[in-house]
């Protein structure tokens, strides 16, 4: 059979026998069955086509975009990649090239790299960086690396290339003052022509125009033609490490793909045809402040050989991204998306290949620690998880039915990623399972996030593209509107900007970066006003050194007061009774950190001249702007002052309690690593004085023999009577000596250690026992989930452990008391009572049954018929005292004897509290499209509830009676402002927020509906009554005052008053000046918008917080909010400071989750946020909560007025 012209390119499977030329662009070999067939199938239908394929492993179907390209003479061939060519082949021989040519061979550094200038691993020479810039002796004269680096600046370009990625692997020797141009210029020749086998007659060479030197290397020993040498200017091949420094020139090797082309016009950038592939730095001069250049006594070398790009070269693919590096992701994202790489079009393949690069980046960065957050390096995995989140969804990729991923599909790539990651980093598959669940938990949580920022940009963008149509104009959506999108709804701008360009439309970036630079301003004014301990003046911190902490070796210590604040501001002097914040010079209080809290105890000023004793009572101590210790405290007796000396005293008692709980955390991370794996990790703690809590990542509950095996090994090492060390040493002495450190924390270079020896050994700057044996015993209390991954478990250790089994003795006595058995026969009685329970609950509810059939029999009779034709039976009746099981159980039996068609409806008031109701429709009902399950939701409304249920039958539960009275509808007179600029500063405290709320139409009330702030945001339908200018629907306004001087229920905005007019009668209607009205409670609705926090300007982290609540729906009042770190428990209450703004002067540290308790009928209702405001939430930035409150609790009105809304 003759060759085939193909109209695509089409590779049926990725790699063959290799071929022996250097020639990607060319390849050719005979067609096998699978590629005639797939042909004949492309011509037919080139655009989208279905086929089945087999496999070794198995068939695979899918579903294929293609795409028609130009006619070539290229030939489908089966490539098989020769294992020397291979990806991990390339690497190892690499380094083993260099090993023989006295190299040592180096580890990869992490991504997060030490120099804490840079923000992510960039290039192989920033691990040698120091040694570079001569700030450390080096420990070998040469080395050789592959570098793991990530680089995002040209993210955009990612997949539209064949060359731009973001996680990259750079191989490279580097030389110390050892060998200098010569070697290095003849080993990279060597390597690439001998090593690798590259053509000669294929590698192009750049030099800086001015390096004579390098360029006589090349042609005159290595033979390279002059009219293959490039010389290039400063700024490509000049090398600088900054304004002044080392710096030098370099040299490049290219590879050229296309030498057919010819040697006229040559452009070493010209992608298409060439591709640098190795970089020689010569780092020979230092440039002084006058820009001048000297030698260097010390010449170095830094080269750089990209991995994926030899790669590209010796497999002979078109691009990196095909390599056996990062295709073996792209395949199985292909298989996610039902596509075929090699018929796909090239959008299609675009995203794959981002895909594909994105995933390697996110896996590497997350095994390196850095985890998705709206900082820093955090950022960068955040953004790249977001955007192959979207564009996977592009594709149509989802994880649904896989496991337990809920959707997620990344943690399936990521699996591909680990796979590959043996011998580039063989510690990411020990993390295999935290890099996978921090994916789904991330992926799921965007999608959220995705799917409400979707549908607002896609309104915003019909819009656009409707006003473009209308006027004439370019579509284009304005900076305003992108922002709000990035800043209330987190929905990323770079996204934003993808999508907009999908849809043609423009975005104007100017203005948004406008946004985003006032919004900078205002975080960086709000974060200039954040001064120490909340107080109010840079004056008192300018002369106020550090704190002296002697708490290692003593509990008490003389020490003068440096300043002392009331409310946050400096003060000279606090009298007794007052609270006040203490600083001192030096202190032997502990102040909060490293999960252990500050110590209490006092604070005593002896009597001296005219000055009397004082006692201050501490109860606190946190650190703030570095290491000034703030106590916090209440003046008990006297008068304290500035300049004072006063006698620190610790509490002994609550300091060893806190001791005891801090070594038993160490223990208890050890006893961890041994009976679950080495790759657990603290993931948070809490050391009190009454307890301990530890929260580390594992994927599953631990079993009881799993908490046993601990509590036992950790009392077996209390037993062990173990002398601690601690030792301060350099961090990488510490490192090196295996010291477990915090991840997240961030440690100077000198740390405190403090070795359990045998056991355990910790970074730690916390309070310790001196033996093990103080801490006495240890007993867990509970182990629980907190989050995704996460666990955490709660214990008491000391004394505090002595009490809680003392208490939990006495329980026990108890228990005897009352059943009158012996302690070893409770569990037995009590398994016997709830037994009876069972079998008297079973026939309690026997019995009701029964009653509901006696009952239902008696008013089966009651049926009624409706209409003409159909003739429906309809039973429609109050059961009294039956429970929601026996009123089903009537309803089913009345169903069953009324003839079809017919329908059944009963209610019940089980107890004070409640009211059921059921419904139960025929067969033929339900043919006429009347449905149970959408009948008695409203219904259900009535009674202050929701119900539903399937066409047949439905069910539905409320408040009782009482509280599900028709919404009263009231009776007042209502005024206007002629301003509405009245109510922007109003006491709700929404400001100038107000005005877009509600389209304007606001109202100020009467104390009584004010409620003291509790009314802000309520809403309320108002209608006038004088039928010649008001509606009949009158219109719906929102509190955002309070009414402090007028006769009235309500004074509202203009708009408000005109919205009750009839059509084309808002002035009119303003003429009445003061109208009767009617009015009733009504639920808030907004749509597509979650209930949003507002960091006010005067929160001042980490001390104050202060919210306000915005878009509050439904019809409830919250009444208590509760605020707490994100996966922590324990809650600090915020009280409403005014109107719809709370406070606390107790801000937990990190991300924060908040409780709403809002009011529903007579109860209340508790709403929970998981993760609303970011560790670095700012002032003045509207957060989303993640969720609405629809509830509608009806007012507890009584009477009711007689009139009704009609």
């Amino acid at each position: 059979m003759g060759s085939l012209k193909l109209p695509f390119s089409l590779q049926s499977s990725r790699y063959g026998a290799k071929s022996t030329t250097h020639s990607p662009s060319t390849s050719t070999g005979a067609i096998d069955y699978r590629g005639s067939f797939l042909q004949s199938l492309a011509l037919v239908d080139p655009c989208r086509l279905s086929y089945r394929i087999s496999h070794a492993k198995g068939a695979q179907h899918f579903n294929v975009r293609a795409s028609a390209q130009p006619l070539t003479d290229e030939r489908v061939e089966d490539k098989q990649l020769n294992l020397s060519t291979s990806g991990d082949s390339i690497r190892r021989r690499f380094l083993e090239f260099y090993a023989a040519r006295g190299h040592k061979v180096l580890p990869s550094a992490s991504l997060v790299p030490e120099d804490p200038t840079v923000l992510l691993t960039i290039a192989g020479m920033l691990q040698f960086k120091p040694i570079f810039l001569g700030k450390v002796p080096r420990e070998v004269p040469c080395a050789a690396t592959s570098q793991r680096c990530i680089r995002t600046n040209d993210i955009e370009n990612v997949g539209r290339t064949s060359r731009h990625q973001t996680f990259f692997e750079m191989l490279g020797n580097f030389s110390f003052g050892d060998y200098f141009k010569r070697d290095a210029i003849k080993w990279a020749w060597e390597l690439s022509t001998v090593e690798f086998g590259l053509p000669a007659d294929r590698l192009w060479i750049s030099v800086y125009e001015d390096d004579d030197e390098t360029f006589a290397i090349w042609h005159d020993e290595i033979g390279v033609p002059a009219n293959r040498i490039k010389r290039l200017g400063e700024e490509d091949n000049f090398w600088t490490s900054g304004v002044t420094g080392p710096c030098g020139p370099c040299s490049e090797i290219y590879y050229d793909f296309h030498p057919e082309r010819g040697y006229s016009d040559i452009d070493l950038g010209d992608d298409s045809r060439f591709i640098e592939y190795y970089n020689l730095v010569f780092m020979q001069y230092n440039r002084k402040d006058d820009g001048s250049l000297e030698p260097l006594k010390q010449k170095n070398i830094d080269t750089g050989l990209g991995l994926e790009r030899m790669a590209r070269i010796l497999q002979e693919v078109p691009n990196n991204y095909e390599t056996d590096l990062i295709f073996p992701i792209i395949e199985k994202a292909s298989n996610l998306a039902n596509v075929l790489y090699t018929l796909a079009d090239e959008s299609t393949k675009t995203s794959l290949k981002i895909i594909g690069d994105h995933m390697r980046a996110i896996v590497y960065l997350i095994s390196d620690g850095v985890f998705p957050s709206n900082i820093g390096r955090g950022y960068v995995v955040r953004r790249l998880i977001r955007r192959v989140v979207r564009t996977g969804r592009l594709l149509g990729i989802k994880g649904d039915g896989m496991g337990n991923l809920e959707g997620a599909f990344l943690p399936i790539l990521a699996e591909e990623v680990i796979k590959l990651s043996i011998n580039i980093d063989p510690d990411v598959k020990t993390r295999a399972n935290r890099i996978v669940e921090e994916l789904k938990r991330e992926e799921l949580r965007f999608v959220l996030t995705l799917e409400r920022g979707e549908r607002l940009l896609e309104q915003m963008l019909t819009d656009a593209l409707s006003t473009a149509q209308s006027e004439g104009i370019k579509p284009c959506l304005s900076g305003k509107d992108a922002f709000i999108l990035y800043d209330t709804y987190g929905f990323p701008v770079e996204i934003t900007k993808e999508v907009a360009h999908e849809r043609g439309v423009e975005i104007d970036m100017d203005s948004f970066d406008i946004e985003m630079e006032n919004q900078r301003r205002q975080s960086q004014a709000a974060h200039n006003t954040v001064k120490l301990s909340v107080e109010n003046g840079a004056e008192l911190t300018e002369n106020i050194p550090d704190t002296e902490f002697l708490g290692y070796s003593t509990l008490s210590t003389k020490a003068v007061i440096e300043g002392l604040l009331v409310n946050g501001k400096p003060v000279g002097q606090v009298s007794e009774g007052n609270e006040v914040e203490v600083l001192l010079d030096r202190t032997p209080f502990y102040a909060e950190s490293g999960g252990q809290i500050g110590d209490n105890g006092f604070l005593y000023v002896a009597e001296s001249g005219n000055f009397k004793e004082a006692v201050v009572e501490i109860k606190d101590v946190q650190k703030s702007l570095g290491n000034i210790f703030v106590h916090k405290g209440t003046v008990k007796e006297g008068v304290i002052d500035v300049g004072r000396e006063v006698e620190a005293a610790v509490d002994a008692n609550l300091r060893q309690r806190a001791k005891v709980h801090h070594t038993a955390t160490h223990l208890l991370q050890a006893a961890l690593k041994k009976v679950i794996g080495q790759e657990t990790s603290q993931a948070g703690s809490l050391v009190a004085f009454d307890r301990l809590r530890f929260d580390f990542n594992f994927n599953r509950p631990l079993s009881e023999n799993e908490l046993l095996e601990i509590e036992r090994l950790i009392n077996e090492w209390i037993g062990d009577a173990t002398l601690l060390e601690t030792e301060v040493m350099p961090l990488t002495d510490a490192k090196k000596a295996g010291a477990i450190a915090m991840f997240g924390e961030k440690y100077g270079e000198e740390v405190r250690v403090v070795e359990v020896p045998g056991v355990s050994m910790e970074l730690c700057g916390g309070t310790h026992v001196g033996n093990t044996s103080e801490i006495r015993g240890f007993k867990i209390i509970s182990e629980q989930g907190v989050a995704s991954g996460i666990r955490r478990i709660e214990a008491v250790a000391g004394d505090a452990f002595i009490e809680y089994v003392s208490t939990r003795d006495n329980y026990m006595k108890q228990l005897c008391s009352t059943l009158k058995v012996n302690a070893e026969d409770v569990t037995t009685r009590v398994n016997n009572l709830l037994k009876d329970l069972r079998e008297a609950r079973n026939e309690v509810s026997a019995a009701r049954a029964k009653a509901a059939m006696y009952k239902a029999s008696t008013i089966a009779s009651k049926a009624f018929t409706v209409g003409s034709s159909s003739k429906i039976r309809v039973l429609v009746e109050s059961m009294d005292d039956i429970d929601g099981d026996a009123l089903k159980s009537a309803a089913e039996y009345l169903v069953d004897t009324l003839q079809d068609p017919a329908v059944v409806v009963l209610g019940s008031c089980p107890d004070e509290k409640r009211v059921s109701l059921v419904a139960a429709f025929t067969p033929g009902v339900v043919k006429l499209g009347i449905e149970a399950g959408k009948f008695i939701g409203p219904i259900a409304k009535l009674c202050g509830g929701r119900g539903g249920g399937r066409p047949n039958f439905a069910q539905a539960g409320g408040t009782s009676s009482a509280t599900a009275c028709d919404r009263c509808v009231h009776q007042a007179k209502v005024a206007f402002f002629s301003n509405a600029q009245a109510l922007q500063s109003g006491a709700c405290g929404y400001g100038s927020l107000a005005i877009g709320f509600n389209s304007g139409r606001l109202a100020a009330a009467t104390p009584s509906i004010y409620k003291d702030g509790a009314g802000c945001g309520a809403c309320f339908q108002m209608r006038c009554k004088d039928e010649r200018v008001c509606s009949k629907e009158g219109s719906i306004i929102l509190v955002s005052d309070r009414n402090h001087e007028n006769g009235t229920d309500f004074v509202v905005s203009s708009r408000a008053f005109m919205a009750m007019a009839k059509k084309g009668m808002g002035q009119d209607i303003l003429k009445l000046g003061l109208a009767d009205v009617q009015y009733k409670r009504v639920a808030c609705e907004y749509k597509n918008k979650n209930l949003a926090i507002r960091v006010e300007e005067s929160s001042q982290k980490p001390n104050y917080l202060a919210i306000k609540i915005l878009n509050q729906g439904g019809q409830t009042e919250i009444v208590a909010i509760d605020v707490a770190q994100v996966g922590s428990g324990n809650w600090n209450f915020m009280s409403r400071n005014y109107g719809a703004v709370w406070d606390t002067s107790r801000v937990p540290n990190g991300p924060l989750q908040f409780r709403f308790v809002v009011t529903a009928g007579y109860d209340g209702k508790q709403y929970w946020a998981k993760s609303v405001l970011p560790a670095d939430w700012r002032n003045g930035v509207v957060y989303d909560s993640g969720l609405q409150i629809t509830d509608i609790a009806q007012e507890g009105c009584s009477p009711c007025d007689d009139d009704t809304w009609k």
